[in-house]
C-alpha cells in the first residue's frame, strides 16, 4: 500500500463510492452556500445592527459546538448511512419552511435566526457521521487526501455559490435561494439509499451514548497528539471567524456594494480556499504540519487585515483570496491530524470534539467580532481579528503541532474472551484486574517509564482506578492493577488495544523475567455484609464473594 500522501496513492475520486457522493455533496454544498448568502443579505435588509448580522453564521456553528460530541457518539453506534439521510432529510424540510415562510413575508431577524440554527443543527449532527464515513470509502493511505477533497468540494462550490446565490437574491430574492437550498438535496439523498458500505460486523452490543460520549472524551484527554491539534484549532477559530462573519458588512458599508458584491467576495474566499485545498497533499509531502499550519494562519491574518484596509474592491478580493487559501489549508491540515490520531472506532467522537472546538471558537469570535464591529467599527474588528490570528500563528512557537499518520491505530484483533471458572454476564462486576511482573533491580527505571505509558493507554482506553505496586517482600515483584466498571467494558478496554500499542506491551514484556510470563488476575469486587444474619449464605453466594481469581497467562 502506498505510504500516506505519497504522489503514487490513487486519488480519491477513482473510488466509485467516494466519487457519487462526493459530487452530490459539491451540489449540496452549492445550495448552502447560496442560502448562506440568503441569509445574510435578508438579514442586512431586515436589521442594520452589526451584531445581528455577525450572529447570521453563529447560528450555524453555535450547534456544532453544542452538538458535535452527542453527534460523534451516535455516528460511531449507530448507522452512519442512516444518520445523514436523517439529516439530510431534516435539512431539505427546514430550507423549505424557511422559503414558503419568506415568501409569505413573515420571516423577522429572530426568526431568520431560528431558521438557521435548525440548518445548523442538522449540519451539526450530520459533519461527524459525513467525516468519519470518508474512511468506510477509502483505504487508509488516501485519506488524508480525500479529506483535502472533501475541502476542495466545499471550496469549489464557495468560489461560484455565494456569486450564483448574490444573482438569485439580486432578481428573484432571499426566498428563492432558501428554495434552491432545498432541492440541492434530493441528490445527495438520492446517493445516500442506494449506498450499501460493506462494515465489519458488530460483535459487542453498542454503547450508551452517555458512556459513549464519556469514552470519546476520555480517548481524546488521554491523546497528546489530539489534545495539542484542538488547542491550536480552538484559537485559530476564534480568529478566523471574522473575515466570514463581517463579509456582509464589508460589501455594504466599506466597498458601497449589494448582494452582487457580497457574492463576488465571497466568490474570491472560495477560490483562495480551493487553491489552499488543492495544494494541501502537496504541502504535506514537503513540510510539518507545524509549518503548514503557521504559515495558514499568517495568510488568513494578513488577508483579514487587507480587507479592511481600503474601499477598492481589487484590493478586498486579494484580501479574500489570502484569507480563504488560509482558512481552508489550516482546517483541513487540522481535521486530517485528528483523524489520523483515533482508530475507527472512535473517530467520529474525535472529529467531533474537533469540530466543536474550531467552530465553537468561530461563534464565540463572531459574536466578539460582531460586537467590536457594532461598538468601534468593521474596520478595526477586521484588525483586531487579524491581530487574534497572529496570535494563533505565534502559538506554535510554544505547543507545536505533532506530526501525524506514522502510528498503525489498525486495531490488533488477536485479544480473545478468556474462559472464567465463576460466570460471568456482560453487566457482572466492577472488574478488578492484576497482573505480576518480575522486574530484575538493574531494569526499574525503564520498566517505570514503559508503565507510565501503559498507564496511558489502559485509561484511554476505559480503564480507570490504574495504580502500580511493588511488593516490599520481594522486590523484584510488581503488580499492575486497573478496575472496569462490567466485564463487556473489560473485553471493549481489551478489543481497542491497536497496532501501535504493541511497542509499549513488547517493552515491558523484555523487561519481565521469570520462568513464566506476567500473570494476571481478573477478579469480580464484592462487598461484604450485604447477605441477611437469619439467612445461611448460598455457596454459589460465597464463591462469587471469595472472587476466585482466574489465571491465564
Amino acid at each position: 500500500m502506498p505510504d500516506v500522501d505519497s504522489p503514487k496513492a490513487p486519488s480519491p475520486l477513482s473510488i466509485p463510492i467516494f466519487r457519487a457522493i462526493w459530487t452530490a455533496s459539491l451540489v449540496s454544498n452549492f445550495g448552502g452556500l447560496i442560502q448562506s448568502v440568503g441569509a445574510a443579505w435578508m438579514m442586512t435588509s431586515l436589521s442594520a445592527s452589526p451584531l445581528l448580522i455577525a450572529l447570521v453564521p453563529a447560528a450555524t456553528t453555535l450547534p456544532i459546538m453544542l452538538l458535535s460530541l452527542w453527534a460523534g457518539a451516535v455516528a460511531d453506534n449507530l448507522d452512519r448511512r442512516m444518520v445523514m439521510i436523517g439529516c439530510q432529510l431534516a435539512m431539505l424540510i427546514v430550507s423549505a419552511a424557511l422559503a414558503i415562510t419568506a415568501w409569505a413575508g413573515m420571516i423577522t431577524p429572530w426568526l431568520l435566526l431560528a431558521f438557521t440554527f435548525a440548518l445548523g443543527c442538522a449540519t451539526a449532527i450530520n459533519g461527524p457521521a459525513w467525516q468519519a464515513s470518508v474512511g468506510d470509502m477509502v483505504p487508509r493511505a488516501i485519506l488524508p487526501s480525500a479529506v483535502a477533497m472533501n475541502s476542495m468540494g466545499f471550496n469549489l462550490a464557495r468560489s461560484v455559490g455565494p456569486a450564483l446565490g448574490g444573482v438569485i437574491v439580486a432578481t428573484a430574492g432571499a426566498a428563492a435561494a432558501f428554495l434552491t437550498n432545498a432541492l440541492t438535496y434530493i441528490a445527495l439523498l438520492a446517493v445516500l439509499f442506494r449506498w450499501r458500505p460493506d462494515l465489519p460486523a458488530k460483535l459487542l452490543p453498542r454503547e450508551r451514548l452517555g458512556v459513549a460520549m464519556r469514552a470519546g472524551v476520555r480517548y481524546v484527554a488521554m491523546s497528546p497528539k489530539i489534545q495539542l491539534v484542538l488547542l491550536r484549532a480552538g484559537v485559530f477559530g476564534i480568529g478566523a471567524s471574522a473575515v466570514s462573519a463581517l463579509m456582509p458588512l464589508v460589501a455594504r458599508n466599506i466597498l458601497g456594494g449589494g448582494a452582487l458584491t457580497f457574492g463576488v467576495t465571497s466568490g474570491a474566499f472560495g477560490i483562495g480556499a480551493v487553491i489552499g485545498a488543492l495544494s494541501t497533499r502537496r504541502l504535506r509531502t514537503r513540510y510539518s504540519v507545524e509549518t503548514i499550519v503557521r504559515t495558514a494562519a499568517l495568510t488568513l491574518a494578513l488577508g483579514t487585515a487587507i480587507t479592511g484596509a481600503s474601499g477598492w474592491l481589487a484590493l478586498a478580493l486579494l484580501g479574500y483570496l489570502l484569507a480563504g487559501f488560509g482558512w481552508v489549508t489550516a482546517l483541513a491540515t487540522f481535521n486530517v491530524s485528528v483523524q489520523m490520531s483515533a482508530p475507527r472506532w472512535v473517530v467520529a467522537r474525535a472529529v467531533s470534539l474537533y469540530q466543536m472546538t474550531a467552530f465553537g471558537g468561530m461563534a464565540i469570535g463572531a459574536w466578539l467580532f460582531g460586537w467590536l464591529a457594532e461598538s468601534h467599527g468593521v474596520v478595526e474588528a477586521l484588525y483586531a481579528s487579524a491581530a487574534a490570528q497572529f496570535v494563533a500563528a505565534m502559538l506554535g512557537l510554544v505547543w507545536r503541532l505533532p506530526q501525524t499518520g506514522d502510528d498503525n491505530l489498525d486495531l490488533q484483533n488477536s485479544w480473545r474472551e478468556p474462559d472464567t471458572a465463576v460466570p460471568v454476564e456482560p453487566r457482572s462486576g466492577p472488574v478488578v484486574v492484576t497482573i505480576e511482573y518480575r522486574i530484575p533491580a538493574g531494569s526499574v527505571v525503564p520498566f517505570l517509564a514503559a508503565m507510565s505509558e501503559r498507564r496511558r493507554i489502559r485509561r484511554r482506553d476505559g480503564a480507570h482506578g490504574w495504580s502500580l505496586m511493588r511488593d516490599l517482600g520481594d522486590p523484584e515483584l510488581w503488580l499492575e492493577r486497573y478496575h472496569v466498571s462490567t466485564w463487556l467494558d473489560y473485553v471493549r478496554h481489551n478489543q481497542r488495544r491497536t497496532v501501535a500499542d504493541i511497542a509499549n506491551s513488547d517493552a515491558i514484556w523484555a523487561l519481565h523475567t521469570g520462568p513464566i510470563p506476567p500473570v494476571v488476575h481478573r477478579m469480580l469486587e464484592r462487598q461484604t455484609g450485604s447477605l441477611p444474619i437469619s439467612r445461611a449464605p448460598d455457596p454459589r453466594e460465597m464463591g462469587d464473594a471469595m472472587t476466585d481469581p482466574t489465571r491465564s497467562s
